[in-house]
């Protein structure tokens, strides 16, 4: 590309920024625009000067400028006669402008002849374009400069002040100059120049012409023309021929016919304008005429008429020769009558008023064009003055009734201009054209057309409509025609006086219709008599609304009659009368309904006749449109029953029954475009049509109603859009206008409201447009539409004859192309989403070539450059095409990509650019970052630093679209003209898109940017304007934007690698104390949202959401990377949770608002992870609890499925304050309200999930148990969640059940609100169909914490607990297969969701309540030990071969269960001997493997590794920054971190063994006899107690055929002892216990071990005592007994002298009773006294002994499933007997 470093401005975008368009949009930049170019403007055509020696020796001096752009420059001097120097401009200008290559293409096109020859010719397009440009620059300039109502007035008038003197010398030069000029040749201009390029240079030759001629006409509309001027022009004009006696006319084809005859109509207006007329008039009035110009230069009066004189050929002569006559009449009448009068006469014979109503069509109807306005008051000051000035009658010659025709339409004409319809009323009714209208009164309604065309040109405003409508009310003469003399009428002699005898009624009407009765006695004065009839008008008032409505009538009854086409042409005016006065008020039609109401039956017979008259039916239906604006329903009604849109006959159930047309009949309308319209090549009814479509769509009927315009909506999509393009016509631009009031409807379609819309199956507008849009031809034909391409519309508004640029075919053209992007891309946003491709994205997204390719063709509308909305409508259906479409953008583009890169940046950094277009490039490139990776990286443009393949380091390339963004965040730019909000706004978010993408390379670049991060964070520390004020939105997003930028910067990279800058910027923003300014701004925000709820208004914007949430998202990065965040403060993290806190409270205290609670929805996460995460800064903040509880009250009042999310973070929210603070005194009275809010919500919530569970049970097969205790069952359906509404409030109510220690309040609200007897239900169902895993542990929780207390554990008995739990439980972990029950121990951590952990929750449970109830719940204890007793035995085995944490953890809580059983030793053995016994073994044999492991590090590591099949979990590694290591030292770092972790999860496990063998020993101890009793009492029965452990002395092993023996209680003993002098070394291993637990870790471990040996020295004593004192017995096992516990005990290398000490004190002092578990750090000195200790011999135990082995055997079968309570409950019954 070139470069674009030049200030010059080319004078199309000079054009541009006078018009509003662009950037520049401030009036003191349209200033300085003008003064900087107002030479320019001054010069006009001159400015371009033709080629000089000079000129062309500074060029080629010229260093800043290529060679290869110097020679090309020469050659286009050649070519188009221009300046050397401005040559090599235009081409800089061109290549910044409008080439369509790259810069490497341009190096190449230089050099290829046939390319560089198409580059000059596109340059001389570019050439003729710029003079085009600039001369309507001046015209804009004349335009305006005296309108107050334009925004530059000001300047533009101070513009023409300084161009006033030289400008019409100036352009009648330039003007002479051009009609002069020599045809250009080839060998003077090159060889380019051929015929065709003659031709092009001929036709910009009259384009010119006509544009000059424009600007003087408006010059000499507001300046005074001297008579030696005017005398110049005339004779410029005869010598032109007014354009027809062109020097090159030879070259005049067809289409330049326009061009020549607008020339002739400038230059005849100039002529006229240049008379003065309006002046001469007003002299005339006020008998001054020697003030007009003309009155004192007789000698130039004299050559004007010998000028004129010899005019007369050519039409454009008769308004010259016409305004002459008046103004040589005015000033002299006595003289030169004869001159006058052959001038006159002349000027009628070229029938001037035909001439000038043409003249007023060809210049222009629409009223922004200023030339045409100006040229009908010019014409209506000279029509004014003829009229006033001279008879009717001489003003006609030839037919007297053309003539005034002529006449008539000429002042319609002018009269159609706005503000002259205001004067005509304001004027006397016998002056100017008022004698026209009294001319048309005097013939109505004779001759009714007329008077109603020029009433219907007379109505502009509302005032107007008024004074039409009462003028026609108020008739005063009625005026006849007879063919003969009636017999009812007396005449005087003269015949000039008729008296009416008899009365008469005016029309054939029937009786009861509304008729005219002309009285008896009525006079007429006969106007016209003779043999050819007569024309009386009769001196008869009445209202011509009821003539009107007579006439109707007339036509109704004469449909069918060859009087049809006749009545027609009457009734026509009328009906454009009334559509006029309906559409410019609507408050008159309610007066017109006699009229209105009668045209659904003229439109149903008239479409029903053989010949109907089209332009009649397209009156009535114009009329119907404006109606249907107002009262859609009813016209909709009444329409239906005419028969005249399509309709159909069955009614419409499916999509493919519309689409098929099955049904459709197309009405009269449909036979009536088939049969007349389509033929003629005339098609105003299908326009019309079009449009009451259009008006009943956007009418917003009801649902019933649309449906009903399916059949005319079909026709459209399927018979008219199609096809439309290829019918006949016999008007240029029917055929685009067609088009776009068919996409206009369409247009409607797509945007119609969904409220009201059915949703059942049969199809809507909306979806019938949406489906045939993107499946049938009508998709394609909008495609074709798209496909026009940007060279086509820049050719059509090339060849527009008209200088205004809004109308004409071009502006049609490029509306309709707007349309079809708008419906395309709404048809592909409102498509339902579905697999399959449809046509239309088929054809949107196909790669074809040779230009075939639609992508490109969009993406090429970037060079359109008229209408800023035609390339940004088409960036935003590309920008939809690349979010949905399944292609690569960038792959359509082909070869082409790199030219429009090029484009679309130049667009984006261009500084007069409209604002909306850069926005929407920006948007575009911002969806192309995560949909087309190779589009965006085309537009990235990143470069490998050094030309390095392998480097990481990237630069920007010479055109990223990065150097566009980085300078629209700099913090210098903003506020400029050029970088507004939206833009900046636009920019931040594409800047966040490569952000949440993580292009890297792309981050990088900007990351070393100079002041990025200063620049990007810069909106943070500005100014927050109040909520209140809403000026500037998009400021609110641009926040969030750099809050989410940032925020993903801190999440991403690590806080040592971070950019110094950004680094800063947080301390800086901590500094300024920002973080408490945005706190307080969105807590003000949350509270502005409520408050307007408060109002009434719904005021919840997007941008406020966007805003929230980035400042949620930054908040929680704080409370993880408070140091990079500098966020450290624990004042500030107060003030920002409290701000939280209150945004959260006024959002939610608004139940009913959606907004308030979706505001309060998000809020409430944030306060719940800042409850979490800044645990000790809420514990100093005061007062959290009451609002909390205000809004759960509120968000419980609110609709369940709405706020299923934010009641449970509220509930999160209590939990955690109660975990943190607890109740404080000051909050104690929000206890009992509270908690009874959260049983509400337990007892509702259980209900529904019970209701819910049932269905689901219903609905669904239950899923198959293939092995219950190691996978849990997917939840499918159901409610149950972990983090769910049921779920967390009952973690709350156990808080609070925990919190109110005594009990007071929890039983005073359960006994209001029956919640056990809910979650006891919901909790039985769960069990028993295995669902609701996460309610169910939730609701175990909540009863252990009551159980806890005796009121709590008494009321979760009272309510049945045992029969909720007991058989229930059976379904968590037995299941069918092939009729045998499996069941196995999971490996899954204890913290999982399991169904294991509900079972030991179970355990736990009963344990608890056993514990606090003992002798009240033994029997309920007994019964689910009963139920449970096969799993509770292969519980205790199973930890010999699953040593995970689950599996000991429920071993813990079995144990424990058991400890708490083992208390009711003689209940038990009472109801369940055989189970007491079997627990007792497998007790004994528990502790023998807990022993044997303990003892055993390497072995059980073993175990934990091989075993359980799984390695040993790894530590998780720290975020911290680690210094740089050699491969060898990470290598060993790494092992070392592993090995930490592998002893950490031994510990573990060895804890949690300790705790087993802990309370196993503790259990046994019931099962052993008291040592007190045994060695005191000598009467005890010993058959009471069996012998727990064989008599053997041998270390334990891990066989399970070796029996638990004395060896086993010793070893014990031993591990014990060496753990407790592990941790007693004062030299601490490297992985030793004491570096791996904390302090108190291992002062409760030290307890547990102190207890643990206690516990054993009692067993093992009383055990001992048993023995010796057992008969059965022998003696030598009795001494042998003695000796080894003697030595084993007395043994310094195993009891220190503590111990031994300990050991006699239970051998010697009686015993008391032992310690609960929960107490192990009980001494035994504090339990026991001290007893002399006894010794005996023991012989070697026999092995007969092993009889407790063969009781194990019982652990290996497995419990029925379907065993019955009442199962166990004989066994028990029996054993009783």
């Amino acid at each position: 590309m070139a470069d674009s470093g030049m200030s010059f401005r080319s004078c199309r975008e000079l054009w541009t920024i006078l018009l509003g368009r662009s950037a520049l949009r401030e009036r003191g930049q349209i200033q300085s625009e003008l003064e900087t170019h107002c030479d320019r403007l001054l010069q006009g055509l001159s400015y371009y000067k033709p080629p000089s020696s000079s000129s062309a020796n500074k060029v080629k001096e010229n260093k800043d400028v290529a060679q290869p752009l110097k020679d090309f420059g020469l050659r286009i001097s050649k070519l188009l006669a221009l300046d050397e120097l401005q040559s090599v401009q235009l081409l800089q200008c061109y290549l910044q402008e409008d080439y369509r290559g790259t810069r490497g293409s341009l190096k190449v096109v230089l050099k290829d002849e046939r390319q560089s020859q198409a580059l000059l010719l596109k340059v001389a397009d570019y050439y003729y374009e710029e003079r085009m440009c600039l001369l309507r620059c001046v015209l804009l300039l004349l335009t305006y400069f005296q309108d107050e109502r334009h925004p530059y007035r000001a300047e533009y008038s101070n513009c023409v002040n300084k161009l006033e003197k030289d400008l019409v010398s100036n352009c009648q030069s330039q003007f002479e100059k051009l009609f002069k000029a020599e045809v250009p040749t080839w060998e003077t201009h090159g060889n380019l120049m051929t015929e065709r390029q003659v031709s092009r240079w001929f036709l910009q030759c009259l384009r010119e012409q006509s544009l000059l001629l424009e600007i003087i006409f408006l010059y000499y509309a507001y300046f005074e023309m001297s008579p030696a001027d005017l005398l110049t022009f005339t004779k410029m004009f005869k010598e032109q021929g007014f354009g027809l006696r062109q020097t090159n006319r030879h070259l005049v084809d067809k289409s330049m016919d326009v061009l020549v005859d607008r020339i002739g109509y400038l230059g005849s207006l100039i002529l006229v304008e240049g008379m003065d007329i309006d002046f001469l008039h007003k002299c005339a009035l006020e008998d001054c005429t020697e003030q007009h110009q003309f009155s004192n230069v007789a000698d130039i009066v004299k050559e004007m008429d010998q000028l004129l004189l010899t005019f007369g050929d050519l039409p454009h002569h008769g308004p010259v020769l016409l305004a002459w006559v008046l103004l040589r009449h005015t000033l002299r009448p006595d003289e030169s009558n004869p001159v006058i009068r052959r001038i006159g006469s002349t000027a009628l014979q070229l029938e001037v008023f035909k001439y000038l109503a043409t003249m007023l069509k060809g210049l222009g109807v629409s009223g922004n064009n200023c030339t045409a306005s100006t040229a009908k008051m010019c014409v209506y000051g000279l029509l004014s003055f003829v009229i006033t000035s001279f008879e009717e009658e001489s003003l006609q010659t030839g037919s007297a009734g053309l003539q005034n025709s002529y006449l008539i339409d000429a002042a319609c004409e002018v009269l159609s201009a706005p503000s002259l319809a205001e004067v005509f009323w304001e004027m006397k009714p016998n002056m100017g054209l008022g004698v026209i209208l009294d001319s048309a009164v005097g013939m109505f309604p004779h001759k009714i057309g007329p008077l109603l065309q020029l009433l219907s040109a007379l109505l502009s405003n509302k005032s107007t409509v008024k004074k039409v409508y009462n003028f026609l009310d108020k008739m005063s003469f009625y005026t006849q025609a007879y063919k003969h003399k009636p017999n009812d009428i007396i005449a005087k002699e003269d015949e000039t006086l008729w008296r009416r005898q008899t009365p008469k009624l005016l029309y054939p009407l029937g009786a009861g219709q509304t008729n005219l009765w002309m009285p008896l006695g009525i006079l007429g004065q006969v106007m016209i008599g003779g043999e050819q009839g007569y024309v009386v008008r009769w001196d008869y008032s009445y209202s011509s609304w009821t003539l009107f409505t007579c006439e109707v009538e007339m036509l109704l009854h004469v449909v069918s009659t060859a009087d049809v086409l006749a009545h027609c042409a009457r009734v026509k005016p009328i009906l454009d009368l009334v559509h006029k006065i309906i559409s410019t008020d609507w408050t008159v039609s309610d007066c017109l309904l006699p009229l209105t109401s009668r045209i659904y039956m003229l439109l149903q017979r008239l479409t029903s006749v053989i010949n109907p008259p089209v332009d009649m039916i397209a009156s009535c239906i114009n009329c119907l449109s404006v109606l249907a604006a107002r009262m859609p329903g009813k016209v909709w009604s009444s329409l239906q029953r005419t028969g005249f849109l399509p309709f159909a006959s069955n009614p419409l159930t499916s999509m493919a029954q519309c689409v098929s047309a099955e049904g459709m009949k197309a009405g009269n309308y449909g036979n009536l475009l088939v049969q007349i319209e389509q033929p003629r090549g005339e098609y105003a009814v299908t326009m019309a049509f079009l449009k009451l479509v259009t008006t009943l769509v956007k009418g917003q009927l009801g649902s019933t109603q649309n449906k009903g315009l399916i059949p005319c909506v079909l026709l459209v999509l399927k018979e008219m859009l199609p096809t439309y393009h290829k019918w006949r016509y016999n008007t240029y631009g029917v055929r685009e206008r067609i088009g776009c009031l068919i996409l206009e409807l369409i247009h409607a379609i797509l945007n119609l409201s969904p409220e009201g819309e059915d949703q059942g199956s049969t199809p809507t507008l909306q979806s019938l447009c949406i489906y045939s849009l993107a499946n049938t031809e009508a998709g394609q034909a909008v495609v074709n539409i798209m496909g026009v391409g940007v060279d086509k519309i820049d050719v059509v508004l090339a060849a527009q004859p008209s200088s205004c640029i809004s109308e004409g075919p071009g502006h049609i053209l490029i509306q309709t192309v707007k349309l079809a992007f708008s419906v395309t891309n709404n048809a592909i946003r409102l498509k339902p989403p579905s697999d399959a491709v449809s046509p239309l994205e088929q054809a949107l997204t196909q790669h074809g070539g040779h230009g075939n390719n639609l992508v490109v063709v969009l993406a090429k509308y970037i060079y359109h450059k008229h209408d800023p909305a035609l390339p940004r409508l088409a960036i935003q259906l590309l920008k939809r095409l690349a979010t949905v479409a399944p292609m690569s953008v960038y792959a359509c583009l082909g070869s082409d990509a790199a030219a429009i890169r090029d484009a679309f940046l130049t667009r984006l950094q261009s500084k007069t650019e409209d604002m909306r277009v850069k926005v929407m490039i920006l948007e575009f490139l911002t969806v192309a970052v995560e949909t087309q990776p190779g589009l965006i990286e085309l537009f990235l443009n990143l470069e490998v630093k050094d030309g390095n393949e392998g480097s990481k380091e990237f630069l920007l390339g010479e055109w990223s679209c990065l150097h566009v963004v980085l300078d629209l965040i700099d913090s210098r730019q903003q506020g400029k003209y050029w970088c507004p909000p939206l833009l900046h706004r636009a920019a931040l978010a594409f800047l966040l898109a490569l952000w949440q993408d993580r292009r890297d390379s792309a981050i990088s670049v900007l990351r070393s940017k100079d002041r990025f991060w200063e620049n990007l964070t810069m909106p943070l520390f500005g100014t927050l304007a109040p909520p209140s004020d809403t000026t500037e939105p998009c400021v609110l997003e641009t926040c969030a934007f750099v809050m989410k930028i940032v925020g993903l910067e801190i999440f991403y990279v690590h806080s040592g690698s971070l950019e110094a800058s950004l680094k800063d910027g947080l301390q800086k923003f901590s500094n300024a104390r920002r973080y408490e300014c945005w706190s307080q701004y969105v807590k003000l925000l949350a509270c502005h949202v409520a408050a307007m709820e408060d109002e009434g208004v719904c005021y919840f914007p997007e941008q406020t959401h966007m805003l929230i949430l980035a400042w949620r998202m930054l908040l929680i990065l704080a409370t993880s990377h408070s140091d990079v965040m500098q966020l450290t403060e624990n004042q500030t993290k107060l003030k920002l949770f409290m701000d939280v806190l209150d945004a959260t409270k006024a959002a939610l205290t608004r139940p009913t608002s959606v907004s308030c609670l979706r505001l309060g929805s998000m809020t409430a996460t944030l306060l719940l992870v800042l409850l979490k995460r800044w645990r000790s800064v809420v514990a100093t903040a005061p007062d959290i609890l009451p609002p909390l509880s205000l809004i759960l009250e509120c968000v419980l009042q609110a609709e369940q499925q709405m706020m299923e999310r934010t009641k449970a973070k509220i509930l999160s929210c209590l939990i955690s304050v109660l975990q943190i603070q607890g109740l404080n005194g000051g909050e104690i009275s929000q206890l009992p309200q509270l908690l009874s809010s959260v049983c509400e919500t337990v007892k509702d919530e259980a209900l529904a999930l019970i209701d819910n569970t049932r269905h689901i049970q219903r609905s669904l097969e239950p899923p198959e148990d293939e092995d219950s205790m190691e996978t849990d069952v997917p939840r499918g359906l159901q409610k149950d969640q972990r983090d769910g509404v049921c779920v967390l409030a009952l973690h709350l109510a156990k808080e609070l059940c925990r919190t109110d220690e005594d009990g007071e309040h929890w039983v005073a609200v359960m006994r209001k609100v029956p919640v056990l007897p809910s979650v006891l239900s919901g909790m039985e169902l769960s069990l028993r169909s295995k669902q609701n895993l996460y309610f169910t542990e939730a609701a175990l929780h909540l009863l252990l914490t009551l159980a806890r207390t005796p009121q709590g554990a008494a009321a979760v008995a009272g309510a049945g607990v045992i029969q909720t739990i007991c058989l229930p439980l059976l379904s968590v972990y037995e299941g069918s297969a092939n009729g045998t029950s499996q069941q196995s121990f999971t490996r899954k951590s204890q913290d999982s969701a399991c169904w294991p952990g509900v079972y030991r929750l179970c355990m736990s449970l009963m344990e608890s309540l056993l514990k606090t109830l003992r002798y009240n719940f033994i029997n309920e204890a007994l019964d689910f030990v009963g139920v449970h007793q096969e799993r509770i035995l292969q519980c205790l085995n199973a930890v010999r071969s699953v040593q995970s944490l689950a599996c000991l953890d429920e071993a813990d809580h079995t144990v424990g269960f058991l400890l708490q059983l083992s208390s009711f030793c003689s209940e038990w053995h009472f109801h369940l001997p055989k189970l007491l016994h079997d627990v007792q073994v497998n007790l004994c044999y528990l502790c023998q493997t807990c022993t044997y492991l303990l003892h055993s590090k390497k072995m059980l590591h073993h175990y934990l590794q091989a075993k359980n099949g799984e390695s040993l979990p790894p530590a998780p590694l720290p975020r911290t920054q680690r210094p740089p290591q050699t491969p060898s030292k990470e290598a060993a770092a790494g092992r070392g971190e592993r090995e930490e972790a592998e002893q950490k999860a031994l510990l573990a496990v060895q804890c949690s063994l300790l705790k087993i063998l802990s309370k196993t020993l503790a259990s046994l101890q019931h099962f052993t006899p008291d040592c007190c009793q045994i060695l005191l009492d000598q009467c005890m029965d010993l058959a009471e107690y069996r012998t727990l452990f064989v008599l053997s002395f041998t270390t334990p092993a891990f066989d399970p055929d070796v029996a638990p023996s004395f060896g086993t209680l010793l070893a014990t003993i031993n591990v014990a002892l060496s753990m407790l002098s592990e941790m007693e070394k004062k030299k601490e291993a490297s992985l030793s216990i004491v570096s791996l637990a904390s302090s108190e870790e291992i002062q409760a471990l030290k307890s547990l071990l102190m207890f643990t040996m206690e516990n054993c020295f009692y067993v093992l004593i009383s055990q001992a005592v048993r023995c010796l004192k057992d008969t059965a017995i022998l003696p030598r096992d009795k001494q042998r007994l003695k000796q080894e516990l003697s030595s084993e005990l007395v043994s310094s290398k195993h009891v220190n002298d503590a111990c031994l000490l300990t050991l006699i004190s239970i051998i010697i002092l009686p015993f008391r009773a032992r310690s609960c578990p929960a107490c192990p750090a009980t001494s035994v000195g504090a339990r026991l006294h001290p007893q002399p200790a006894g010794s005996c011999r023991a012989r070697r135990p026999s092995r007969q002994r092993r009889a407790p082995r063969a009781s194990t055997k019982v652990r290996s079968r497995l419990f029925s499933l379907c065993r019955p309570l009442s199962g166990w409950c004989k066994d028990r019954n029996l054993f009783l007997d």
